[in-house]
């Protein structure tokens, strides 16, 4: 199942890009009056390469392929969101001397071409969507997973792949449009961005090709256990039983890896910035009532205000607090959805839960 026979484009350095605007210019100003540092980093080996990630999906990723051979700096903290990140002065210095950038891509970062210009950032450039199709909000219906298994997923990132893939490497090619960016739902489509992510990190002088690759493969290993564990636990459920009410859009990745019904979000775009009319929320209500969802899932990075009061209007469970999904973003050290991995085994569980279902025991490679 995993992972995929799909060989994604490495990325070449961009070019550096001078500060044309009256904003850059302020804020590279800033860096030397203000006397800032760069912001603290994990995985740090004090000689090696500096990493910097965009967000706390692919900065998890980098620092499970890395090991402690490189200084990763990841630019948003868990629970903040991507869509509306402005980068403090001390990140774009973190960026100034950045070997290497790796974002979400998918046009997650709306911020990302100011920050780059911003920094003068002139290393590796690392797409981490490289060759993955974006759905538009609640387009869920590009496979139909009723009449094949969850491993086609892989063929169509594979032609997709095929048909885009125009042998350009500039750095706008991580703009893929208005699509739903949250790729990293589906841990197939994860799995194809930390390869995405393991190219371009191999072309990173000051890491070791064979130990990147080693924690590539390792990785990528227990990518499969999840999948396949949450897929066996989702199979037993009848498939008109499989039923989503989310905070936002965040999901459409997940919902179609496993043929599940997404039913509504209480914020109707993958944008959790956008706020549902009167209209929305009641519609919401209706199809709750009629689809006979058992909850409404809020998430830790969104106040889950609207989604208790959807739930409570529909008469239906909501989980919040510690039983909240972590969607935009990943959660504080210790918390359940610390790392990728912690956290889609988090969303699946109570899911799971949702619909009546205890799930099976962990796989060896995924306890601990």
């Amino acid at each position: 199942m995993l992972p995929r026979n799909h060989s994604p484009r490495r990325r070449s350095k961009v070019a550096s890009v001078g500060i044309t605007s009256a904003g850059a210019t302020i804020a590279v100003a800033s860096l030397a009056l203000t006397g800032c540092s760069a912001p603290a980093a994990s995985g740090a080996s004090g000689d090696g390469p500096s990493v910097v990630a965009t967000t706390t999906q692919v900065g998890d990723f980098t620092r499970e392929l890395v090991g402690g051979a490189a200084e990763v700096t990841q630019l948003l903290s868990a629970g903040q969101s991507a869509h509306a990140f402005d980068p403090s002065a001390a990140q774009l210095l973190a960026l100034t001397q950045a070997d290497a950038l790796v974002v979400n891509g998918g046009g997650l970062e709306s911020w990302l071409d100011d920050a780059v210009q911003a920094s003068g950032f002139d290393g590796t450039l690392i797409d981490a969507s490289t060759g993955i199709e974006l759905y538009g909000t609640h387009d869920h219906s590009s496979h139909d997973h009723s009449t094949d298994d969850h491993g086609t997923e892989a063929e169509h990132a594979e032609d997709h792949d095929a048909e885009t893939t125009d042998g350009t490497d500039e750095h706008a090619g991580h703009d893929h449009g208005a699509g739903n960016p949250h790729i990293w739902t589906d841990p197939q489509l994860a799995a194809t961005m930390v390869q995405n992510i393991a190219a371009g990190l191999a072309e990173v002088p000051g890491l070791d090709d064979d130990a990147l690759a080693q924690n590539e493969t390792q990785y990528l290993e227990k990518l499969t256990a999840l999948d396949e564990w949450i897929a066996e636990n989702v199979e037993t459920v009848p498939v008109a039983e499989r039923l989503l009410v989310t905070n936002h859009d965040a999901f459409t990745y997940f919902v179609d890896a496993y043929d599940i019904t997404f039913v509504g979000s209480v914020i109707p775009s993958f944008d959790d910035n956008a706020e549902p009319s009167a209209a929305e929320i009641d519609a919401l209500i209706d199809r709750i009532h009629a689809s006979g969802a058992p909850a409404v899932f809020s998430e830790a990075s969104i106040s889950p205000k609207a989604a208790a009061t959807i739930a409570d209007e529909a008469g239906v469970t909501v989980y919040s607090g510690p039983d909240a999904l972590y969607g935009d973003s990943l959660g504080a050290p210790g918390s359940d959805g610390a790392s990728y991995l912690g956290s889609q085994l988090h969303n699946a569980r109570l899911i799971l839960e949702s619909w009546g279902v205890t799930p099976t025991a962990l796989p060896e490679s995924l306890q601990g």
